[in-house]
């Protein structure tokens, strides 16, 4: 019987392949990491190899994705497992078993959760008067103002930054690099923290924008933990995180009027259809209201 180890080379291969061949970054890698450590769990009491797979090792993982609490995750579970059997069959493994669908665990289109203007202006409003402080209102903004990826803030170089022209050159997914203006505020409030702030937080040679306490760039979590915390020092509900600061800024570009295609290019999406949802988050607050107002609603 093959070992727990032994089924895991063969995700490390996969997971070689994503890293040299498809250029994913190491977020991804980690996601299909953990997603593929679960299925080894489940399979492997009775599986020697992956070729040996059966309708029993297949019915054994779906017996754990009904257990997931979310559809959601339950959905990139069975993805990840897809792709790495795909990968394996394109790579000479031949099996007994048609390879499982996702279909069943297919997850509903979910709106982008968006903060009203009072809750967000509440947030960029907070004041203290000390040099973290100031550092986290300049990332607030870019969030913000420029709808930037929290991947994309966290290695955010000083290089990047154009103040002369109020601009940032954002390097996204797939390392597409796109040119992001920056309003008058946001220039203002970063500015002052490049001029004023950024330097007691430098130890030694960096050209991190964001760097912690100890001189280091700032992780993702840590960009999270403090939004979080500055939602909640405003008085917002909710779980607000970076990503609600980016849909915020979507939706508020939409709502004044700006151009669907310019919005797409902003955000740095690929397909114009990831960016409509925006519009279809607007089209649902437009039904509420029209509900709410209407004799018949």
């Amino acid at each position: 019987m093959a070992t727990k180890e032994d089924l895991r080379e063969s995700v490390e291969w996969f997971l070689d392949y994503l890293k040299i061949e498809k250029g994913a970054s190491m977020h991804t890698l980690e996601a299909y990491s953990r997603d593929l450590d679960e299925v080894i769990l489940v399979v492997s009491s009775s599986l020697a190899r992956w070729e040996d797979l059966s309708h029993d090792e297949l019915q054994k993982f779906d017996v754990f994705l009904a257990g997931v609490p979310s559809r959601r995750s339950a959905q990139r579970k069975a993805s990840s497992f897809r792709s790495f059997l795909k990968f394996l069959r394109k790579n000479g493994v031949q099996f007994v078993v048609d390879l499982p669908s996702t279909g069943g665990f297919k997850a509903g289109k979910r709106l982008p959760k968006a903060m009203d203007s009072r809750s967000i202006e509440g947030m960029l409003a907070l004041h203290e008067d000390t040099n973290i402080h100031h550092r986290n209102m300049a990332i607030l903004e870019l969030l913000y103002g420029a709808g930037l990826r929290v991947s994309e803030l966290s290695s955010l170089d000083v290089t990047q930054i154009d103040l002369a022209s109020s601009a940032i050159r954002v390097t996204g997914k797939r390392n597409k690099t796109r040119i992001v203006p920056l309003p008058h505020q946001t220039a203002l409030v970063l500015s002052n923290y490049l001029d004023q702030v950024r330097d007691t937080f430098i130890k030694g040679p960096t050209g991190s924008v964001f760097l912690s306490i100890r001189g280091k760039p700032l992780s993702r979590q840590a960009i999270y933990s403090l939004v979080s915390d500055m939602a909640v020092a405003a008085g917002v509900r909710g779980h607000i995180g970076p990503h609600t600061l980016r849909h915020t800024y979507a939706v508020h570009l939409l709502k004044g009027g700006a151009d669907l295609r310019a919005v797409q290019e902003l955000l740095g999406h690929e397909s114009i259809a990831t960016t409509q949802v925006y519009t279809e988050l607007q089209d649902d607050e437009v039904r509420n209201r029209y509900q709410k107002a209407h004799p018949r609603g």
